[in-house]
């Protein structure tokens, strides 16, 4: 299996930043880590052998993405204002820095964006705010509300970094939620997650904007990796394509 190694320093988040990728082509599929996680976290935990097919028959190339979720959403120490804007930071280096690199590695116009916990948020949150650079965005046991992370705090930035009511108040933007309308959503939660209310919350939002998407509820928590290994299977080649 082709893997590659890649560091530099990012201009949009002020540090180096690093990835790993793996396949020699196909779809370019951006995976994001769990909460606070790392960018080889899924391949420690034996995700890209779960995905060794599809990455040797060529039909998927991953990027396997750092967070910075610890000087964001998960830093204490700063202002709730400033954790948003750290956020907004990181997908800016996600569409500035990480999608030209892999536009200039494969040619393959097909993008997909994906994570699991934390990493569902991710990839549910820039697929919403940039759908023009995705095609398809799969959330397996996300969280799709912040304003746990935030507290009593709102502003423009936490709206923008939040799933649920970015949805909510898309109504009044009907050329973006065209865009979103040409995305192939599935996201998939446990009937006894945490988050599951998140989900339907998320759910009900899209289907009052009209937009199709694939929700897919599974028996109890389903929150960790033997029950990610199975549904990454299920939804990374679209709805229940396994």
């Amino acid at each position: 299996m082709h893997r590659e190694y890649h560091r530099w320093y990012s201009h949009n988040l002020g540090r180096d930043m690093e990835l790993l990728v793996f396949g020699h082509g196909g779809a370019r599929a951006l995976c994001f880590p769990t909460s606070q996680g790392r960018f080889f976290d899924w391949e420690n935990r034996g995700m890209m052998n779960v995905l060794r097919q599809h990455l040797e028959e060529g039909w998927l190339q991953i990027y396997c993405l750092d967070s910075v979720d610890s000087e964001s959403w998960y830093n204490g120490h700063v202002h709730p204002g400033e954790r948003a804007i750290r956020h907004l930071q990181y997908q800016q280096y996600v569409v500035d820095e990480v999608l030209p690199l892999t536009r200039s590695k494969n040619d393959n116009p097909y993008s997909i964006a994906m994570g699991a916990s934390f990493g569902a948020y991710h990839a549910l949150n820039i697929g919403l705010r940039f759908p023009e650079h995705f095609n398809r965005v799969v959330g397996l046991s996300g969280v799709y509300d912040i304003r746990e992370w935030v507290g009593d705090h709102y502003d423009e930035n936490v709206h923008q970094g939040n799933p649920v009511e970015l949805v909510r108040r898309m109504h009044d933007a009907p050329d973006h939620v065209q865009k979103i309308k040409e995305l192939d959503i599935i996201f998939s939660t446990g009937r006894d997650d945490n988050a599951y209310a998140h989900s339907v919350e998320l759910s009900n939002h899209l289907w009052s904007l009209g937009v199709w998407h694939a929700f897919r509820t599974w028996d109890g928590f389903a929150h960790d990796w033997p029950e990610w290994e199975e549904m990454v299977l299920h939804y990374v080649g679209g709805p229940d394509s396994r």
